[in-house]
């Protein structure tokens, strides 16, 4: 990765010293368009069928999106299928416009109008690469054959449009690769785009400026938006509107800057899905605009049932630590701001402007809860229910045993359809690891002599009626205990990894310990807890032991 300047071409400001947008706010919702059922389906490893394409529109509309691009009917059997259910069957609302997509091909055009026969009203919306690397390397053309084209797409979707007046046609034209295309010549193609529509006040066409691929800071995005919409004709005839891309990381700020310059519309996918790193995220831009105070004109109330037909339609996870819908976006683990959030709701009085630390929003708005005490279901991840067992029990479980223990709380979850409360989270806890000393009970353990770094000890154990003295040598008691079971056990047990830590203060302290062991390639966790963090360790060595024994029920055969 040495001396990138000699690879990458810097992308160029665009010359505008009286910009406007900086010292601008939002203060309305843009119009919403999801390209959910195109874009974002295009862009899955496995991409959507007709039924749950369906299911997804139903959702967008319950949302409240007004504008939904359902698909390329004449490129794909799924799209047009889709396109002619949501006709025949009623499935589009009076208030919803269908959006689909074309090339500028007379053939695609004349499918894509045959699709939607039948339709109230319809978004048809082409398309083509206007930038110097496609105009070179993809079209192998100049300006002017690159113009040509949008110009001649246009006039056959105003001549076959025209020959359908039952149906209310909305034309959408985006120069592809907008953000990558010299300004003069983008304005060049949407001007002659225009003329040959003739949009009216009354009747206006949507002229889309995309971020194909994101290619400079949001600053310099809006800087294009608001050049275009100053120097474009037929500008009071033309819903200006964008689709940011997130290859740099920053689509949802493009997004928020392009509506400053200028932006009518925005385009983009629930969670952001999308080619590559995919289209501006939806759901994040609506929600910053009400955490603003702004009316974003979507229905997010219910977070986690969008988060879940997301997920379940696209196979796609969003992050935890997703804006707004991720799992623990809204719980704090850290002990400083979980004091400063208590502190928080301790003083908000109904009616007074929302003010809690590290809250921007009231968790309760999208029908999520922040309690002092973390609540756990089946979506809770290790983080929700180490944190739940901590503030119950003061465990402070290793990482790699939260995440095992958090799959016992889920199957729980899962198999109730329930909130798994507190004291539900700790009796699995103690089900799972601390009560598991059936097989063998650590009745007592002592160090017999130490020498340097290694230590004998001697365990006598409880094992069904008879007590059974065991002994071994290590470089601790775990280690020692380990070497004790193995000669006397004929289990060879390795430990990988050890924790132990204080519960209480004074006279009432007791030693918390965790280990990790395997045998015969299982890995196990063992816990225990006792007033002599020896025995404690030893104990929790074989409760891992014991849980073994549980899961595979050898038959065991003690050396006497």
């Amino acid at each position: 990765m040495n001396n990138p300047e000699q690879k990458y071409r810097r992308f160029q400001p665009i010359t505008l010293h009286d910009r406007q947008w900086p010292s601008r706010t939002l203060d309305h919702a843009p119009i919403w368009m999801s390209t959910d059922l195109r874009d974002g389906n295009q862009a899955l490893i496995d991409p959507m069928s007709v039924d749950t394409k369906l299911h997804f529109f139903d959702e967008l509309v319950r949302i409240g999106f007004k504008e939904i691009e359902v698909g390329f009917p004449s490129a794909s059997e799924t799209d047009y299928t889709v396109v002619r259910r949501l006709i025949e069957e009623n499935r589009i609302p009076d208030d919803v416009t269908i959006e689909v997509l074309t090339q500028a091909r007379y053939d695609l055009i004349e499918q894509t109008i045959a699709a939607l026969q039948g339709a109230r009203r319809v978004i048809l919306h082409l398309y083509n690469p206007i930038a110097p690397s496609f105009r070179e390397v993809v079209y192998r053309t100049d300006k002017a054959g690159v113009k040509a084209i949008a110009e001649q797409g246009t006039r056959w979707v105003k001549e076959l449009t025209a020959q359908q007046q039952d149906i209310e046609w909305v034309y959408q034209y985006s120069p592809e690769t907008f953000s990558s295309a010299e300004l003069a010549f983008s304005k060049e193609v949407s001007d002659a785009v225009a003329a040959i529509w003739q949009p009216t006040p009354s009747h206006k066409m949507i002229l889309n400026l995309p971020a194909t691929v994101e290619m400079s800071t949001p600053n310099t995005y809006a800087d294009q938006i608001e050049w275009m919409q100053r120097h474009i004709q037929y500008r009071d005839s033309i819903i200006l509107s964008v689709h940011p891309h997130n290859d740099r990381g920053t689509g949802v700020a493009a997004a928020e800057l392009a509506m400053m310059a200028g932006a009518d519309r925005v385009e983009g996918c629930l969670f952001g899905n999308g080619e590559r790193t995919g289209n501006v995220d939806l759901v994040t831009l609506a929600l910053n605009l009400y955490s603003q105070g702004i009316d974003p004109e979507l229905d997010f109330s219910d977070i986690d049932r969008v988060k879940q037909f997301y997920e379940t339609c696209t196979h796609l996870p969003v992050h935890p630590r997703h804006p707004y819908a991720g799992e623990l976006v809204f719980t704090a683990f850290s002990g400083s701001h979980q004091d400063a959030i208590k502190k928080g709701f301790a003083v908000q009085q109904d009616g007074d402007y929302w003010s809690i630390p590290y809250l921007p929003i009231d968790p309760a708005d999208l029908s999520r809860s922040y309690d002092a005490v973390v609540r756990v279901n089946s979506q809770s991840g290790k983080g929700g229910v180490s944190f739940l067992l901590q503030q119950h029990t003061g465990y402070e479980l290793p990482r790699r045993l939260q995440i095992e223990f958090s799959k016992v709380v889920q199957a729980i979850g899962d198999k109730t359809s329930k909130e798994v409360s507190g004291s539900d989270v700790v009796n699995l806890f103690n089900e799972t690891y601390l009560d598991v000393n059936q097989t063998y009970q650590v009745v007592s353990s002592q160090v017999i002599s130490s020498k340097r770094d290694r230590i004998h000890t001697h365990i006598r154990l409880q094992h069904q009626q008879n007590v059974i003295e065991v002994s071994g040598m290590g470089n601790g008691p775990v280690d020692a205990a380990a070497n004790a079971i193995a000669e006397t056990l004929g289990l060879a047990v390795n430990v990988v990894d050890y924790h132990e830590h204080g519960l209480g203060k004074g006279a009432n302290a007791e030693a918390m310990c965790y280990v990790e062991i395997t045998i015969d390639d299982v890995t196990l966790f063992g816990v225990a807890r006792d007033s002599n963090i020896m025995t404690a360790a030893v104990k929790a060595i074989f409760n891992a032991v014991n849980r073994f024994i549980k899961q595979t029920t050898p038959k065991m055969v003690v050396n006497q």
